[in-house]
């Protein structure tokens, strides 16, 4: 499999090339918007991870030049823009997955392997547990009828949860994925960031969805 990043931060744009080299794909890597361009229509790679905001060329053109020429191909976006704006546009303009720097690079290639296994099939950016729905794209949280207001952190660990649902995941698998860091044992961040959704989502709540899997960490989903 063969990867084409364009990233114009060179320590950014050396750890995935060295990651991604790891997991034993070949990658090329360009630092511009005009280079990505080329490289793309000029040879055959079966995914490209897109920086939005590249030299030459902003990333939103070579997207929509790329969904003009060659529609097959996957475009993971890689950016530190944030705004439900630029999410909205790059995924209108034909981005098949969109992540937010800063991100843990086992959830990055997690959503490689899954791009390239499911290639051009369509994509549902809305996580369902129950009736807890997450739209990735609007940045929004239901359950049922009613609209759940969550923190930044609380919704990168709810969308987490989500996305191992009926998985058990333990303190130290959250604070990787979701803080970026090494876990501390004396840290109790993970616990009282679970508190705050726990009161925001099952809080009066028939069915309880977030639990205590005792020893090994929590799980979302229903009761076993």
């Amino acid at each position: 499999m063969r990867i084409l990043v364009a990233e114009d931060d060179r320590p950014v744009a050396s750890f995935l090339k060295k990651g991604l080299e790891a997991e034993h794909y070949a990658v090329d890597v360009v630092p511009d918007g005009e280079e990505a361009l080329y490289m793309a229509e000029a040879y055959d790679y079966d995914l490209l991870l897109l920086d939005l905001v590249l030299p030459k060329m902003d990333g939103l053109q070579v997207l929509h030049q790329i969904r003009t020429r060659k529609k097959n191909l996957p475009v993971l976006v890689l950016t530190g823009r944030t705004r439900v704006e630029d999410r909205v546009k790059g995924l209108d303009l034909g981005a098949d997955d969109y992540m937010v720097k800063p991100f843990a690079f086992r959830e990055l290639i997690a959503r490689v392997r899954a791009l390239l296994r499911r290639g051009n099939a369509p994509v549902d950016f809305t996580l369902r547990v129950e009736d807890l729905e997450m739209n990735l794209v609007e940045r929004t949280v239901r359950r049922g009828d009613r609209k759940i207001e969550l923190t930044p952190k609380e919704f990168a660990l709810l969308e987490y949860l989500m996305r191992n649902q009926g998985r058990a995941v333990s303190r130290p698998m959250i604070i990787e994925h979701v803080w970026n860091f090494s876990f501390d044992t004396m840290t109790n961040v993970v616990d009282v960031y679970i508190n705050y959704l726990r009161k925001k989502i099952d809080e009066g709540a028939e069915q309880k969805l977030i639990h205590t899997v005792r020893g090994v960490g929590y799980r979302i989903g229903s009761p076993q």
